[in-house]
């Protein structure tokens, strides 16, 4: 599996290629400011980038521009971007494109390495890696809107995990319960949010979240 790395740090730069390499991925380029950035996903055509938001010349938001630039020639390019804290315009921008796989990670999370190569890997093959404290932010926001409001604590519980990329299983082993009670959990949220159904757990994931207009 093919990477592109931008992280204007060196240290973590090279962590990141190490780790990555070790699990068996092909860097096929590392970066560390924004340009460089977004000629290395034209040139190489990754199977997924993995992207620091605040890249030079800025330190702004150069990262993410380069990556959805990137998309716009390669729709559905798979993009991991990584973060210092969680910025809410930034996981609005990156995920309102709907798109192929996406994530959005703390780097506080690279220190558990299973959690992390999960990740990358989540968003390579198409699907969703969200921050559980991004996932936090985001529904905080809406918490108090219709039609949010309508889902019950154990619902907006589900629908958190749901937006961070797990499927009915892995959410039934997290929470202590059978898979077939998050079957139900999951249909009355998207009962309740008025969302068609959907057995892609990428697409419903998305779809959740465009409908709560991250």
């Amino acid at each position: 599996m093919r990477v592109v790395i931008a992280e204007d740090l060196a240290l973590l730069r090279d962590g990141l290629i190490r780790l990555l390499e070790a699990f068996g991925f092909e860097v096929v380029a590392a970066v560390d400011n924004g340009p460089s950035l977004l000629r290395a996903l034209t040139e190489h055509r990754p199977d997924v980038a993995v992207v620091d938001v605040r890249l030079p010349p800025t330190f702004t938001d150069e990262g993410l521009r380069a990556a959805l630039e990137a998309r716009k020639e390669r729709p559905g390019l798979p993009v991991l971007v990584l973060s210092q804290h969680v910025e809410r315009l930034y996981a609005r921008e990156l995920l309102s494109d709907g798109s192929g796989g996406i994530g959005y990670l703390l780097k506080d999370r690279v220190s558990d390495v299973a959690q992390f190569v999960d990740a990358v890997k989540r968003v390579a093959a198409g699907g969703t890696a969200l921050d559980p404290d991004v996932v936090a932010t985001l529904l905080t926001r809406h918490a108090a809107e219709e039609p949010v409001q309508r889902l019950t604590p154990r619902e907006r519980e589900v629908l958190g995990l749901m937006a961070e990329g797990r499927s009915n299983a892995a959410i039934a082993a997290r929470l202590v319960v059978t898979e077939k009670a998050i079957g139900k959990h999951t249909a009355n949220i998207f009962a309740k949010l008025d969302l068609p159904v959907s057995e892609d757990d990428n697409r419903r994931v998305l779809a959740v979240l465009a409908y709560l207009n991250v």
